[in-house]
């Protein structure tokens, strides 16, 4: 437990990578961790778009605001979710599903010792269009966020984000 308690405390958004790669052994580490998070109703609408050759890596750097990294990044793993898994008033599951999808796959790359750092798509529409064209996903498949990972180039600072002024007992 403490051992699982460490990688949380250690898991920082790294924005700044060595050119060291990604094994496919650490890849497919990375995405089972991902696969391993609950989903609503167990659908798991997830689909992940691996992106290690440098011109998709620079499209998407270049047209998304926030992820001038993915072109320094070895490795970037695109989280999208299904729309036509859920339907009525379950249909936005995707973004919670896929959520932790992700954040299963940045406590994955702390554990590996790996940086990594989420740069928000949804529900940004420009955002959204930019990948969708750069990696030419199908209509019902929606962008969540883009994660660069590789090897941080200087050691990340965890933050102590510790708040108990924001948990409330029983009551508001």
């Amino acid at each position: 437990m403490k051992d699982f308690l460490s990688v949380i405390d250690r898991r920082a958004s790294v924005r700044a990578y060595t050119p060291e790669t990604i094994t496919p052994e650490q890849v497919e580490c990375l995405l089972r961790a991902a696969m391993a998070a609950p989903s609503s109703k167990n659908r798991q609408p997830w689909h992940f778009v691996v992106v290690s050759h440098s011109a998709a890596r620079q499209a998407l750097s270049e047209q998304l605001p926030y992820a001038r990294m993915l072109n320094e990044a070895p490795l970037s793993v695109v989280v999208c979710g299904d729309t036509d898994v859920h339907t009525g008033e379950a249909a936005i599951s995707w973004v919670m599903d896929c959520s932790a999808a992700a954040e299963n796959l940045l406590l994955a790359a702390a554990a590996l010792e790996l940086g990594a750092v989420w740069t928000g798509v949804y529900p940004y529409r420009e955002r959204m269009d930019a990948v969708r064209k750069a990696l030419a996903l199908p209509e019902n498949i929606v962008p969540l966020n883009v994660i660069a990972i590789g090897h941080p180039a200087k050691p990340p600072a965890p933050k102590d984000k510790w708040q108990p002024e924001r948990v409330h007992y029983e009551r508001w």
